[in-house]
């Protein structure tokens, strides 16, 4: 099953950093994690149709 944008949500925490959260699709379950990199929230949240690979890449950041 592939990754899409509406599997995550973004809170604004701070200047330059997002709450991030993944929910599987498949089972329900949640990660969060707090991110800093605003080249991936920008290429992923601001982003009309995001790339796999980074949609892929915030996964696993928020898996970590």
């Amino acid at each position: 099953m592939k990754t899409t944008i509406n599997d995550f949500r973004f809170q604004l925490s701070n200047y330059g950093h997002y709450k991030v959260t993944f929910e599987s699709p498949v089972t329900g379950r949640r990660w969060s994690k707090l991110i800093n990199n605003m080249r991936l929230i920008d290429a992923t949240k601001n982003e009309d149709y995001p790339k796999q690979k980074d949609l892929e890449t915030l996964k696993f950041l928020c898996k970590l």
